[in-house]
This record gives C-alpha cells, structure tokens and sequence, in this order.
C-alpha cells in the first residue's frame, strides 16, 4: 500500500490539504509521472488568487474572485459534454483538461481558498456539491460547475427539485469533512468503473476509500459487496467486521450481522 495514501488514513482530518490529497490519490494510477508540474500549477493558481484577491474582505468578493481566476483565467470549468468520462474525477486530468465534475473543482476551489486563509467549504447537496465561501457572517454559495456563479436561494431551490426534491425547505446544507469529500470523489470514479464492467477496478477503488476513511461506513459495504462477488469470502468477512466496528446503528448492526450469517464457513 503506498505509504502518501496510509498517511492520509491517519492523519487529523484538519490536517489534510485538499488539492493535495486528490493528487496522491490521482497518482495511484499515473505512478510514472512527475507530479512537480502539477504541484507548480496548484501554485500558480494559488498565486494568482492571492493577487486578484488581495483586497478581498468579504464573502463575496473572495467568491468573485476564486470565479476570476479558476474560470476566468485558468478556463476550468464543468465538462456538460462527456460528464461521465472517469478523467473528470482524476485530478490530475482535471489539471490537464481544465474540465471536471462538480466535486473536482469544488476541491481545487476550497484548497486554493484555504492556502489563503480564506473559509471555505464544499457543501453537500442533493445530486450535486456547491462552495460556501465565508462561514460567519454572508456567506455566498457558488457553482465551480458553472464557472464559479453565485447560488441564491432560488437557484438552490431549483437543484433540488431537479433531483426529485420538489416541494422540499432549503433549510440546511452540510459542510462535508474533508474524509467524506476524498470518498465522494473516488465513488464517482468507483461507480464509473462499474458500470463500464471493471469490477476489479472499482475493488481497488473501494480498498483505497477505507484506507483513507476507515470510519466511513459505505465504503465497506460496497467492497464487501465486490469481495463476495469476486468469491472472496474472506476479505468479506473482514470488511463487514470493520462496519460492527464503527457503526452504532442497530439496523444496518443487524443487516451485516445476518449477511455474515449467511456466508459459508471459514
């Protein structure tokens, strides 16, 4: 197991750099290249923020400018054409293409914002995840999908209700842990890669989740779900133990319970 992604099961969750992270985790699969550009461009884009927003006091003027520098200057921006293309929850072709999904670029956005000092956090939203810049007082969500737009309420409403939550109160949306967040990205390139066939592919992808999130129930229950599908009853078995492990809910407790009753024998 490569020892960046062991670390970043154990360190504090306060402790991990965003854009950082979703690099170690993109070079699992590029192990043969040099991450020194892309270390020089999340610079450069940190760079460039803190000039264009070197006066920046306010909410809204740090959303502006993370909107003028990531969408404006640097081109990145959603990919509305081959949104299901597995290099847009690759970091390191999002780098290169300058095209990702909606949490890609929500972690590029609240990195760059944090190297500044600057609150930031990705908000978890029904079907998609937005950035609140600001945590105090007037925050402003924005859309990285969108090049950066500022979300108003009308507009959150309307994201809701586009995903089957019609009638539903905008009433509170949940900052995601920084843990959660590196899951959510590799469950995008994990269920890509199921529904292109590559069962093994997505195993890997789970193992890497609850190396990074051990205390992450869903990750465990979709690679015990693989392991019993690749008749690894074993690894099974021990992916299912890990859940009686950190979770206290007695339904899925009783769920995996009768599911590890079920099993063969040792």
């Amino acid at each position: 197991m490569d020892n960046d992604l062991l670390h970043l099961g154990i360190v504090d969750e306060d402790e991990i750099a965003l854009d950082d992270a979703a690099l170690t985790l993109a070079l699992l699969d590029h192990p043969d290249l040099d991450p020194a550009p892309y270390d020089d461009l999340l610079d450069a884009i940190a760079e460039r923020l803190d000039a264009v927003g070197e006066d920046a006091v306010t909410a809204t003027a740090r959303a502006d400018a993370l909107a003028a520098v990531f969408a404006g200057e640097f081109g990145f921006m959603g990919d509305r054409d081959t949104y299901d293309d597995p290099a847009n929850a690759d970091l390191i072709q999002v780098l290169d293409r300058r095209r990702g999904l909606p949490i890609s670029l929500a972690i590029l956005y609240v990195a760059s914002a944090r190297r500044l000092g600057w609150e930031a956090d990705v908000l978890d939203v029904p079907g998609h995840v937005l950035v609140l810049v600001g945590a105090a007082e007037d925050p402003v969500i924005v859309d990285p999908f969108s090049g950066g737009d500022r979300v108003g309420a009308d507009r959150l409403a309307a994201l809701i209700e586009a995903i089957g939550g019609a009638g539903r109160a905008v009433t509170h949306l949940a900052a995601m842990p920084n843990r959660a967040i590196l899951v959510r990205l590799l469950l995008n390139q994990a269920s890509r890669a199921e529904k292109a066939g590559k069962g093994r592919r997505a195993l890997d992808l789970y193992a890497r989740m609850t190396t990074v999130a051990p205390a992450i129930v869903q990750p465990w229950w979709e690679r015990a779900r693989l392991e019993l599908v690749d008749n690894d009853v074993g690894a099974a078995r021990a992916s299912l133990g890990a859940i009686l492990e950190i979770t206290r809910d007695s339904g899925l407790r009783r769920r995996v319970t009768d599911l590890l009753a079920s099993l063969p024998p040792r």
